[in-house]
């Protein structure tokens, strides 16, 4: 079995990721348009590297497009190039992004910032492998793969207008969904250790120690900035802290002040059990079907408000008969 690096540098203990790097490590053997969601830090950029090094297009080229980095005035030429004299400037052809990929994979990142004028084009590339350079009179057939990424809800945009309905159902046929780490139980003192020791390895110096507090602040705090904020708070204590023994106050001010905020900072709110108790499956039911209210019906919305993956607000519904 030929071996996948990328695959290979996504860590976890959690059942639920391991599913999912599963579900890479599948989808990666085939040739099927990939749409990778995610919050912001999930490492969505290391999951479509590891399924363009896992398919037979390995050995081809991976062209990374930054959707959100394009000026829309340039986004059609960027992505598939021009012809001499197409427009002022235009002083020779152009390759666009779209030509360098092929024979690989292109990977769209931040896919919900694409122009709504380009993404007419895009479908037209999913559907028959076409493309056409502005000041091209034809077209031309290109031999890639698609695989984009985005944190946006792209179901949610396509209510509203701003995304393509039929380019939407082109890219959600194969989706991976990768969990925030609040979800990936298990991963948060796991990996920060890891990563701890990662950073006092090359820095040549002995690891810091956590307090009870401060581990206890890490596990409930939320990670906005998911895996990406959790190895850059481990660097930060490797070289401020070294060796010594690290309390609540040595931990980034937004964190202690998120605390302190309750339930106005990202952390989850805490809930008194009432001296009765609770029918907790009861309590589930009710906040499933009140988040799907707020969301007007809208799952993802809904799962969101919930801090659940949409999976696994899906499989709740299904668990309690939630139409």
């Amino acid at each position: 079995m030929i071996r996948n690096p990328y695959l290979e540098a996504i860590h976890t203990q959690s059942p639920r990721f391991e599913s999912t790097l599963r579900s890479i490590s599948l989808v990666a053997g085939t040739d099927a348009t990939v749409l990778i969601t995610g919050e912001t830090g999930t490492g969505k950029e290391l999951a479509a590297r590891a399924i363009h090094a896992g398919s037979s297009r390995g050995d081809g080229p991976m062209v990374t497009v930054n959707c959100a980095t394009i000026p829309d005035d340039l986004a059609e030429s960027t992505l598939f190039g021009h012809r001499r004299g197409a427009f002022t400037g235009a002083l020779q052809d152009q390759a666009g992004l779209v030509d360098q990929a092929d024979g690989g994979t292109l990977f769209l990142d931040e896919l919900g910032e694409l122009p709504v004028s380009m993404q007419a084009k895009l479908l037209r590339l999913l559907e028959n492998g076409e493309t056409r350079a502005v000041g091209e009179t034809g077209t031309r057939r290109v031999d890639l793969r698609v695989v984009a990424a985005t944190h946006r809800d792209l179901e949610a945009m396509v209510g509203q207008g701003e995304f393509r309905a039929d380019l939407f159902y082109r890219l959600c046929g194969v989706p991976i969904e990768l969990l925030p780490l609040r979800d990936r139980q298990g991963d948060i003192d796991w990996l920060f250790r890891r990563f701890l020791e990662e950073h006092a390895r090359k820095a040549g110096v002995a690891l810091p120690r956590l307090t009870a507090r401060a581990t206890g602040v890490l596990r409930r705090y939320r990670w906005p900035g998911n895996i990406r904020e959790l190895r850059q708070l481990a660097e930060r204590l490797v070289i401020f802290h070294a060796g010594e023994v690290v309390d609540v106050e040595a931990l980034p001010a937004s964190m202690r002040n998120s605390e302190q905020g309750g339930a106005s900072g990202p952390f989850a709110p805490g809930f008194v059990l009432p001296d009765g108790g609770v029918d907790l499956e009861a309590v589930e039911s009710d906040l499933l079907r009140q988040a799907l209210t707020l969301a007007g019906g809208n799952k993802s919305r809904a799962a969101r408000l919930l801090s659940l993956s949409r999976d696994t607000f899906l499989y709740r519904l299904k668990k309690f008969a939630i139409e």
